[in-house]
């Protein structure tokens, strides 16, 4: 699993600015995803920016007051374009864009790009910014991407918010609160399985409250203690989310806490994307080992064995590795 996020997308747009003509007039962001890279590019060049329907109507976004003076003036007539989206897979929505833009005959020098590709050369762009393989997920799309279908979440602090402290330590508030918690990720696929340390219980306000915001899961895992003080005492939250993320055959747990994830990945062997930090956490080389004794089938060893490569060589060398061809 390869993770990126918009911290990850600014850098990359940075780190390649090189690449880039320095005389462009406009960059053009392909509707959604596409509109962010082209609003961080924009900024960070100082050019125009425009969304590519208003490009194709021959509009351009206003600057603001504070930049206005020092932007190059785009008007009629040839200008320097930069059509940019934030990824690039099988090159059908780039195609699209493609005759779009030759189908209105603006004139223009247009240079397409993306931020992220599968390899280092599509035939559907001029550039790819960084190379990403398969399978990855980014920031901005976790919540909506097929690989919740086979995904942990956790609840708090991922579906909503996290009770404040004193509805944790009051019972009827706490109740309150699992009635009336504000959504904060609003899923559009189907999850595999919500892992969460609330107490088993509190089952039916839980489901209750899922049901009410139109979540759709296959199982709901609840932490089956007394109560809050035995769940403290016994500091139950990461290992029980891990030992049920091991055993299942989810590729990616997440948790909102940076203490936890890093916990659930070591414990389980698997990676975890942590919301606090928007890292993907990967399982140590020992961790790794520890769950591939464990047993399984012939596909979990095989995840196993590429988790291992990834934590023994590093992602960025890993990713090399699997893009690397032969010269012949």
């Amino acid at each position: 699993m390869h993770y990126r996020s918009i911290t990850d997308m600014n850098a990359a747009i940075v780190n390649n600015m090189y690449r880039l003509p320095r005389d462009l007039d406009l960059v053009v962001g392909v509707p959604r995803s596409g509109l962010l890279a082209a609003n961080l590019f924009a900024l960070i060049a100082n050019v125009r920016m425009a969304d590519l329907d208003s490009y194709l109507e021959g509009r351009v976004y206003s600057a603001g007051t504070t930049k206005t003076h020092s932007l190059r003036t785009v008007g009629a007539g040839p200008r320097k374009v930069l059509i940019l989206d934030d990824s690039i897979s099988t090159g059908s929505a780039m195609q699209t864009v493609r005759q779009r833009v030759q189908a209105a005959a603006l004139g223009d020098e247009v240079i397409f790009a993306a931020v992220y590709g599968t390899a280092r050369d599509h035939p559907q762009t001029d550039i790819v910014l960084e190379v990403v393989p398969q399978p990855r997920v980014f920031q901005w799309n976790f919540m909506h991407h097929v690989t919740l279908e086979r995904a942990c979440l956790d609840i708090d602090g991922v579906l909503c918010h996290d009770p404040a402290e004193h509805e944790n330590e009051d019972a009827a508030a706490y109740l309150q609160f699992l009635t009336e918690a504000r959504p904060l990720y609003a899923p559009t696929r189907r999850i595999g399985a919500l892992v969460t340390s609330r107490l088993e219980k509190y089952r039916p306000q839980t489901e209750a409250w899922l049901a009410a915001i139109g979540l759709e899961y296959d199982e709901l895992v609840m932490l089956d203690l007394p109560s809050k003080a035995e769940r403290q005492r016994r500091a139950a939250h990461g290992s029980f989310k891990a030992e049920y993320y091991r055993q299942s055959p989810a590729d990616l747990f997440i948790e909102s806490e940076n203490a936890q994830a890093r916990t659930i990945a070591q414990l389980s062997g698997k990676p975890v994307l942590c919301l606090e930090t928007h890292r993907l956490i990967e399982p140590s080389a020992g961790a790794i080992l520890s769950s591939l004794s464990r047993g399984g089938t012939a596909r979990d060893g095989a995840k196993l064995i590429k988790r291992l490569a990834r934590a023994l060589l590093g992602s960025r060398r890993y990713d090399a590795l699997k893009t690397w061809h032969p010269v012949r």
